[in-house]
């Protein structure tokens, strides 16, 4: 009996000594909700120079007070940006090292994260600065305080290349008529007008012209149809072609390597017509230029045929619609849709290289520009 009593004396004790033990783990294991540190810039007012771009000096620096979510925690910290009133809709975010409470960035970093954000350059902006706490999907995140900075960004525009069966004979190697897509802020978002044949015709994007070591392919097998969206890899090797939709015609090309995406819908273009190019039946279509100028361009033979009732007119998609000529009075480079409004006239003979572009001004798409060079 007392050897019973014992062994039931130590069980106890043993149960004893673990309660403790349990009710701690219990404590650690929950949070108090979180407080967020509190963050500080090195400056806020910030002058990007474009022409530091290449040195790797610290140009701002962000340092804020670790969180507390009651016990000991590992916690990712992210960095956000925004514009002010976009209520953090749609930040910019770095995600800093872990137990890393501060961060610096040069130039060329820094102004990256700036543009992403489309806000202007060359203007100075303001724009809001952030920290968010988190510790998992169940724990909802902790936010530090927000810093309001003015920061002046520099454009960085970029190209990818893209090489394609539209390209003629000499796909798949690259060739003279290879075309590009621009990135005029450097927001790692690239656009261009393309225009494809008939028939679905294959391409690939890369990020070095003639150059087949790295490129963005399709981690799917593409359908063609009037518009399509693909996903894309950006790989060495292996991956699958782009296919254009079937149908030909100019269309708007969209790589956003933000979130691999391709995106290709259908685009409006321009085309010139008249006495002075091909007579009234046949359009000389204009290329879209891939710079973020906004430039339509042909190199064309025109004749002298001059206004009222000869010359020629710039229209839209083939189609009288929308159609430019000059005002009347004639107003220098400008030109107008309009009902009233004049053929644009050809003094001399020759080959001109015509350039058009649209008012941006003009919400209504009612006014553009020209100019017109002798070769």
């Amino acid at each position: 009996m007392k050897k019973k009593l014992t062994k039931l004396l130590a069980v106890c004790s043993i149960g004893l000594l673990l309660l403790p033990s349990c009710k701690k783990d219990g404590k650690l294991a929950t949070s108090n909700g979180g407080k967020a540190g509190t963050l500080t810039a090195s400056v806020t007012t910030l002058p990007l120079d474009k022409s530091k771009i290449n040195d790797p000096s610290m140009v701002i620096s962000f340092s804020f007070t670790a969180p507390d979510f009651g016990y000991s925690a590992a916690v990712t910290n992210t960095l956000q940006i925004d514009v002010p009133g976009d209520n953090w809709k749609n930040p910019t975010s770095a995600t800093l090292g872990t137990k890393v409470n501060s961060q610096g960035y040069s130039t060329a970093d820094f102004n990256n994260l700036v543009l992403k954000l489309n806000v202007p350059a060359g203007v100075a902006t303001p724009i809001d600065v952030r920290v968010m706490h988190s510790i998992s999907a169940t724990v909802a995140p902790v936010y530090s305080n927000t810093l309001s900075l003015t920061v002046t960004a520099f454009n960085l525009t970029s190209w990818v290349y893209v090489p394609g069966a539209y390209e003629g004979s000499s796909w798949p190697n690259p060739g003279p008529l290879e075309d590009s897509l621009v990135s005029v802020t450097g927001n790692g978002v690239y656009t261009g007008i393309i225009n494809f044949p008939a028939g679905g015709s294959q391409f690939l994007i890369v990020p070095v012209k003639g150059s087949w070591a790295f490129k963005y392919a399709a981690t799917n097998n593409p359908g063609t149809g009037t518009s399509a969206t693909f996903s894309t890899e950006y790989v060495s090797s292996g991956g699958n072609n782009f296919q254009a939709p079937t149908a030909g015609g100019d269309y708007w090309v969209t790589l956003n390597t933000n979130t691999n995406q391709l995106t290709i819908v259908p685009a409006d273009y321009y085309s010139v017509i008249g006495d002075a190019a091909q007579g009234w039946s046949t359009d000389v279509d204009l290329k879209y230029i891939n710079d973020g100028s906004g430039d339509w361009v042909v190199t064309t033979p025109l004749t002298v045929e001059l206004p009222p009732n000869d010359g020629y007119k710039i229209r839209k998609d083939h189609d009288w619609g929308v159609s430019y000529g000059t005002p009347n009075p004639v107003n220098g480079d400008q030109l107008v849709n309009a009902g009233g409004d004049l053929n644009i006239g050809s003094p001399v003979a020759g080959t001109f290289k015509i350039t058009f572009w649209l008012n941006t001004a003009d919400a209504s798409g009612n006014s553009g520009f020209w100019t017109s060079v002798k070769q």
